[in-house]
């Protein structure tokens, strides 16, 4: 994890790019849904820590806006 800590322990995976990919549904910056984002803040550190879990998941599956990115830039090396 990384990121901004907020109250509770459970840093916020929020990293001030707040765009959303319409392909993907995800935020570019965090790889979060709409949905994640909203309810942030009213979630307990387990929900939290299960969002991490999922944008873990995402991130290596070369899921969401910022793998693509990084796979197209590696390729155009």
């Amino acid at each position: 994890m990384s990121a901004t800590q907020t109250p509770g322990g459970v840093p916020s995976p929020c990293i001030d790019v707040c765009r959303m990919d319409p392909r993907s549904g995800l935020c570019e910056g965090c790889q979060r849904t709409i949905d994640e984002i909203a309810a942030w803040g009213t979630l307990d550190d387990a929900g939290k820590a299960a969002i991490w879990q999922r944008i873990e998941v995402r991130r290596a599956q070369g899921r969401g806006p910022v793998a693509a990115t990084v796979s197209s830039q590696a390729r155009n090396r």
